[in-house]
C-alpha cells in the first residue's frame, strides 16, 4: 500500500528555522503533485505550498517569502524548509501527494494521499 510518512516537526522559538520532510512508499507508478497544508483546532485544513512534477511552485500568500518547497523524485520525497517562523504558523502541518499506484493501472488517475500530520509549535 502506498503511504506518505512525515518528519521533522517540533517546537522552535519565534525567528526560528524547521525543516519538513515527507516520504512516498510502496508500489507507486507516478507521483503528480505534492503539497504541504496545515491545520489548527476548529479551522478548515489550508493549504501552505504545492509542487508540480517539473518543480513548479506555489505559496499561501501568509508564508512566500520564509518558506521553500523542494521535492527528490528519485527519492519520492517531498521538504518544506520553514525560515522566520512566528506564531502564526503553529499547526498541524500534513503532507499530500497525487499517487497513481501500480495496482489502478491502466488507469492514470491519480489518488489523493495524506500523511499523518507533524505539529510545528513556535512559541518562546
Amino acid at each position: 500500500q502506498v503511504q506518505l510518512v512525515e518528519s521533522g516537526g517540533g517546537l522552535v522559538q519565534p525567528g526560528g528555522s524547521l525543516k519538513l520532510s515527507c516520504a512516498a512508499s510502496g508500489t507507486i507508478f507516478k507521483i503528480n503533485d505534492m503539497g504541504w497544508y496545515r491545520q489548527v483546532p476548529g479551522k478548515e485544513r489550508e493549504l501552505v505550498a504545492r509542487i508540480t512534477s517539473d518543480s513548479s511552485t506555489n505559496y499561501a500568500d501568509s508564508v512566500k517569502g520564509r518558506f521553500t518547497i523542494s521535492r527528490d523524485n528519485a527519492k519520492k520525497t517531498v521538504s518544506l524548509q520553514m525560515n522566520s517562523l512566528k506564531p502564526d504558523d503553529t499547526a498541524v502541518y500534513y503532507c499530500n501527494a497525487e499517487i497513481i499506484p501500480y495496482y489502478r493501472l491502466p488507469s492514470y488517475v491519480a489518488q489523493d494521499y495524506w500523511g499523518q500530520g507533524t505539529q510545528v509549535t513556535v512559541s518562546s
